[in-house]
Order: structure tokens, then C-alpha cells, then sequence
């Protein structure tokens, strides 16, 4: 129940305030993630596949290193 919960806010989360999905797109056309999946994607993959709190951890760990002057590239769950 608590993951479908998490997942419904990423999703709700992609749809309007992400700059690589959401309303704020036209301001980024290039993008605003440097990795592959985009982090919001990559949240909610690891939610899906580990369940809330690991999940949710990766998540975490994932959002911590995604700064601008990562060089980003392929992070699969």
C-alpha cells in the first residue's frame, strides 16, 4: 500500500514539476538530468523493484550524486 502511494506522488511528481517531463520542460528542451534513466525514472523503478524503504534509499542515493558537475551516463537500477 505505501508504494503505490510513492509511486502515485513520482508519477503526479513527472507530470508537473519535473524539468525533464513536466510543465517546466520548455524551459530545459536539452534536458536536466545528466543520467540515463532520469532520476524521477530511476526513483520509481527502484521503488517498484525493492519495495518503499530500499527503494526509497537508492533513491536517495541517486538524487545526492546528481549535481551539475557529475558526468552522469547509464545508472540502471
Amino acid at each position: 500500500m505505501f508504494r503505490k502511494i510513492i509511486l502515485k506522488f513520482i508519477g503526479f511528481y513527472q507530470k508537473t514539476l519535473s524539468p525533464d517531463k513536466g510543465y517546466f520542460k520548455k524551459y530545459f528542451p536539452a534536458g536536466y538530468c545528466p543520467f540515463t534513466p532520469h532520476c524521477s525514472d530511476y526513483c520509481y523503478q527502484a521503488v517498484e523493484k525493492y519495495g518503499s524503504l530500499k527503494g526509497l534509499a537508492k533513491c536517495a542515493g541517486r538524487v545526492v550524486r546528481c549535481h551539475p558537475w557529475t558526468k552522469g551516463g547509464k545508472d540502471p537500477v
